[in-house]
């Protein structure tokens, strides 16, 4: 009955917290060696054929190492799932042996609520010695409370484990609906915005034809009495206007895009072919070179030609005759990606203005309309792609445009 007290008394002085489990298991071996007089005692996980000591009666130094329990004590306690007691190895014949030095060996195995065996708790005695079966079911009440103790912080960190994968989903998935909201929202405003634009561009071109009708009929009249060069300013603003006009409308309507699967290097191929012959490339070179020629794309043909000619027309304008426009065609970060280089080695773009170029009428050009790279990006964007923009001094600009790559044809 004393000692039996003594065991209740032990049990009631251990404490656990979570996240606290070393020191707790510390208490229990050491509680352990305490109330049957032994020498060591461990505390032991085991998982397969590996196993680790998670608490020693000698001192913490001694706990946190890992061992291979093939052929050892610990490994038939596991397996049985039965306490083992050998009270002097010196007349047994077993091929598993306690420490050199310990010839007295008592191990428990460490089993949850649900019958799984973790672990054990297992004490060595330098000297031979009986154990009761009461002194048996006292340190079963030890591992008893171990084996709760570690399945309780085992499933309180699965838990914490859980929360921050859900957190982490709940914080991805509020972000793709933050964007899929700011998507739908700015979709329906250009929607609302092309619709008015539609309207206004219509109303002003039926005045600006008429306008432009009397002009020319004027020009024609007057070329030999009057004064002709005011009348081609005159002409030149009013073409000017309705390019102006075409390209608000361009910017402003949804874009609708026909896609096709293309071989990105032949589309671009091709159409140099086409735009070295443009006056803007006269005397220019334009390169082409591609790390991935076999790589397809999904777009709009006629929307992609417009992105490159407009690319490529404001590189070719950027430099001086003979020096060279290069393309080129890389892997992009993103493995999904492959991406176009377009690079000129002109004056580079002031830095306060590199950030708005993609913005409606913010143009380098003193007589551009600023709406050509906000198209550009536009029909980018339609494509799922990316336009980036870099320039300075050293290396000059470079736009790219990044797009995904088409699936793999079966």
């Amino acid at each position: 009955m004393r000692q039996e007290h003594r065991v209740l008394e032990s049990l009631a002085a251990l404490s656990y917290r979570a996240g606290d489990l070393e020191s707790y298991l510390d208490e229990i071996a050491s509680g352990v060696s305490r109330l049957i007089q032994s020498d060591w005692s461990i505390v032991t996980i085991c998982e397969g054929e590996a196993g680790r000591v998670l608490a020693n009666s000698l001192g913490r130094g001694l706990s946190d190492c890992e061992f291979s329990t093939h052929g050892t004590l610990v490994a038939e306690v596991v397996q049985t799932g039965r306490s083992l007691i050998i009270e002097d190895i010196r007349t047994e014949s077993r091929s598993a042996m306690p420490p050199d030095g310990y010839l007295c060996y008592l191990g428990i195995p460490l089993k949850t609520p649900t019958g799984d065996v973790i672990g054990t708790i297992c004490s060595f005695l330098r000297q031979p010695r009986q154990f009761s079966e009461a002194e048996v079911r006292m340190v079963e009440l030890f591992a008893e409370r171990a084996a709760i103790a570690i399945d309780n912080y085992r499933l309180y960190h699965q838990q914490q484990q859980f929360n921050e994968r859900l957190e982490r989903e709940v914080a991805t998935r509020t972000e793709e609906l933050r964007i899929s909201q700011a998507t739908l929202i700015e979709r329906e405003r250009l929607a609302a915005i092309g619709e008015f634009t539609a309207m206004i561009v219509h109303e002003l071109r039926n005045p600006l034809t008429t306008v432009e009708l009397g002009l020319r009929y004027a020009h024609r009249k007057l070329s030999e009495t009057g004064d002709p060069e005011r009348l081609a300013i005159a002409l030149s603003e009013s073409a000017r206007l309705k390019h102006l006009l075409n390209e608000i409308l361009l910017y402003a309507k949804p874009q609708e895009l026909k896609r096709s699967q293309l071989n990105l290097t032949r589309f671009l191929q091709d159409l140099l072919g086409q735009l070295r012959e443009m006056p803007e490339a006269s005397d220019r070179h334009i390169t082409l070179t591609s790390d991935r020629p076999d790589v397809e794309i999904v777009g709009d043909v006629d929307k992609l030609t417009q992105v490159f000619i407009n690319l490529i027309r404001n590189a070719a304008e950027a430099i001086a005759a003979h020096e060279t426009v290069r393309c080129q065609i890389t892997a992009a970060a993103q493995p999904d990606q492959i991406c176009v280089h377009i690079h000129n080695g002109g004056d580079p773009i002031p830095a306060e203005i590199l950030p708005k170029l993609t913005t409606p009428f913010c143009s380098t050009k003193p007589s551009g309309t600023g709406l050509g790279l906000a198209i550009v990006k536009r029909i980018v964007m339609a494509h799922g792609g990316d336009l980036a923009i870099a320039s300075d001094l050293e290396t000059g600009t470079t736009v790219s445009v990044c797009l995904a790559i088409a699936p793999v044809r079966s």
